[in-house]
């Protein structure tokens, strides 16, 4: 007897084909076809993450994407799934993570929908909803369509700029059974296509800028997506004497490195600033005054500004993430992946060429290991200052947490605790962190497809969690019990959505209202939750919570112990200061 075989076979051989190694879902019925055919045909390949919510689980492709440097698959359920899944598109795009996201739909064909569920689950065109914020969506009409859509939305994903694709598969034609077999496209001759390199002439000028700067510094954004990045830009730096900024969005340069100058006044004395792979030039070479929103740029204006990236491609028509525009006197075009190699090569020609540059340059090298060293000085006598706090300062809790997973092999995930794990861990690898966090309601996802990334490996992966977020999205921590996800999670646990209570405090300063009131509409207290608690009660290994700073430390190592020996996931609840 021959097997039967439907049209939901043919979109999980079109997925394999592509190669997903995960795909994350929350249940629904408008995909019951394709989630038969991933289980028995496909032979739970790729296996399935169970999700407790549709934005949690883009989440986790997120940053599994971010970690692995390969896409994700995710399934949402028809309209409304793909409605509660948008806001982890929106950031998934924002942050340039190559998602790729099925949604069931329909069926399209009105005789063959149940009675009110599918016609109010959806849309004409399901897409239309997150079409301002994916790279690409479609909405195959025939199955022979299907493997083609499949494999140019992973294309599209991969393709620089990375970001989030959306595909709706009729429900309809995922239980049609088949009545002929459906060839499939090579996928060997379609996968993505080259990175783009720069104007060569553009970019010899670029270098030849860099060469003749007696000051430069350099702000890096996402050069750090490409691992070898993180070589590279130290190369870089030594050869032009240049003090290295970074974002954050993703881990571009070693912060002990004596020529990083993150959070410095470097950028007051530049006399040139080259932007790598920046997509916001405002927010790291701004000052802001936070109650009137005034800024006032910190670059000379006498400093010359050149730029390496991807500059107008990708531009969104719809969300403002390209920020403000900014005056540059060259910008070259190009994957950093492909040019920042060149770019060494020709500064290290240049070099060579100036030997009379090498005195100046040295001093210049020495100034910016003294700036670094006095930066670092300063954030140590803060922390010693702090030290004793209870609730745990911010910074202590990221030095506890440091001595306690210093001796692992450790991943961070996104979370910084208030920025202080940069000033004071030791980010020497390009792995250590995907990149910085995002949003409020998105870091347990982006966490989990960390270490959904690295499960299997022996790397200890780590999230310092705020307590805010955390309560969006509670559920998730179920996620990693069940897959039995290896995570260390320390809540960086304030009480409050303290960023927003600082911003009515400012408020209500500049106002003269009462500034007691700002913790009305803030506070997550009276009762205060407890994390530790609720982790236990979804299968996890829990500490806490701790207030008293001198017991942080001996928790975490428990919790970190517990992770890499059982591998499974473990909390431990720290209650911090306001931050």
């Amino acid at each position: 007897m021959t097997k039967r075989r439907y049209g939901s076979d043919v979109m999980v051989d079109a997925i394999q084909a592509c190669d997903f190694r995960y795909v994350s879902l929350n249940p629904g019925s408008s995909y019951r076809g394709l989630h038969d055919s991933l289980v028995n045909y496909g032979g739970k390949r790729p296996e399935i993450v169970t999700c407790t919510h549709e934005k949690v689980a883009v989440g986790i492709a997120h940053g599994y994407a971010k970690a692995s440097g390969e896409p994700m698959a995710v399934i949402l359920h028809d309209l409304v799934g793909l409605l509660h899944g948008a806001m982890g598109i929106y950031y998934a795009y924002i942050d340039r993570a190559p998602v790729v996201v099925f949604g069931g739909a329909g069926p399209m064909a009105y005789d063959r929908r149940r009675p009110n569920i599918d016609w109010i689950h959806t849309a004409n065109v399901q897409g239309n909803a997150v079409r301002e914020f994916t790279k690409w969506d479609d909405q195959p009409f025939s199955i022979r369509s299907v493997p083609e859509s499949v494999m140019r939305a992973y294309r599209v994903a991969m393709s620089q700029p990375q970001g989030p694709v959306y595909v709706a598969l009729d429900a309809g034609l995922q239980e049609d059974e088949l009545d002929e077999e459906i060839e499939l496209p090579r996928w060997e001759r379609l996968k993505p296509p080259e990175r783009i390199g720069p104007d060569p002439a553009a970019l010899r000028r670029l270098a030849e800028l860099l060469a003749a700067a007696e000051r430069p510094v350099i702000v890096a954004g996402y050069a750090g997506r490409d691992p070898n990045a993180f070589g590279l830009l130290v190369e870089l730096a030594e050869l032009v004497a240049a003090g290295v900024i970074d974002t954050g969005w993703r881990l571009n340069f070693p912060n002990r490195h004596p020529l990083n100058v993150s959070e410095s006044d470097a950028l007051e004395s530049a006399d040139l600033v080259f932007f790598l792979d920046v997509k916001d030039m405002g927010k790291p070479t701004q000052a802001l005054d936070r109650t009137t929103r005034r800024i006032e740029s910190r670059i000379p204006r006498a400093a010359k500004v050149v730029d390496l990236g991807f500059n107008e491609l990708g531009l969104s028509a719809w969300s403002h993430d390209f920020a403000q525009l900014h005056e540059t006197d060259l910008q070259v075009t190009a994957d950093t992946a492909v040019a920042l190699p060149l770019l060494v090569e020709l500064c290290r020609d240049l070099e060579a060429a100036q030997p009379e540059r090498r005195e100046a340059r040295a001093r210049r090298r020495g100034e910016l290991e003294d700036l670094h060293e006095r930066t670092w000085q300063r954030w140590r006598e803060q922390a010693d200052e702090e030290a004793g706090l209870s609730p745990v300062a911010t910074s202590r809790l990221a030095t506890e947490v440091w001595e306690a997973v210093r001796e692992h092999d450790w991943v961070l995930t996104a979370g910084t605790s208030g920025d202080w794990a940069p000033r004071v861990w030791n980010f020497d690898r390009a792995y250590r962190h995907p990149g910085r966090s995002l949003g409020t309601a998105t870091q347990i996802g982006i966490s989990l497809g960390v270490a959904l990334a690295y499960k299997g490996s022996d790397k200890l992966v780590v999230d310092l969690q705020p307590d805010g977020d955390l309560m969006f999205d509670l559920g998730a921590l179920w996620i990693a019990a069940y897959h039995r996800i290896p995570l260390l999670v320390v809540m960086f646990n304030n009480r409050a959505y303290y960023n927003d209570w600082e911003h009515q405090e400012r408020i209500a300063r500049r106002r003269g209202t009462p500034v007691e009131n700002a913790y009305v509409g803030m506070e997550l207290d009276k009762p205060a939750p407890d994390f530790a608690a609720a982790a236990r009660a979804l299968g996890w290994h829990a500490e806490g919570p701790i207030a008293d700073p001198e017991a942080v430390q001996a928790a975490v190592r428990q919790a970190a112990s517990v992770v890499a020996s059982e591998r499974r996931p473990a909390l431990v609840d720290v209650v911090c200061q306001p931050a």
